[in-house]
């Protein structure tokens, strides 16, 4: 895949956008914008430069691209220290957020067993 085809892709997935929404702003056929963003096909300078503004880059920007493009993490596999890691490097309010979903499992769990054991008792 070129280059430039996954960071036009990725930029239009986090936006949430279709592949359509972008052939229409560059004036492409989707399928031809589709074989773009798998590298089949390239961008002209007109369709780069009308695609890098919309995102609020410059062409240069675009077509030199060196970040990473961040993968989607999972923490269901990891360590459990992996996993408070990763909480850790949120920020505070999502991390608050984190806290309060598992406090309310943690309480939930708690009423569950309690019932459980008493019912079990009668």
């Amino acid at each position: 895949m070129s280059h430039v085809g996954i960071i036009v892709k990725a930029l239009r997935e986090d936006k949430g956008l279709t592949q359509q929404q972008i052939a229409d702003l560059v004036l492409m056929h989707r399928s031809y914008y589709s074989k773009v963003e798998k590298g089949e096909r390239d961008l002209s300078v007109e369709a780069s430069n009308k695609i890098a503004s919309f995102f609020g880059l410059t062409i240069d920007q675009l077509l030199n691209f060196d970040s990473h493009i961040p993968q989607e993490i999972t923490t269901e596999y990891k360590t459990l220290m992996e996993q408070v890691e990763l909480i850790a490097q949120l920020d505070p309010e999502e991390k608050s957020m984190v806290f309060k979903m598992i406090d309310t499992f943690l309480t939930k769990k708690k009423f569950k067993d309690f019932f459980h054991k008493n019912i079990a008792a009668l």
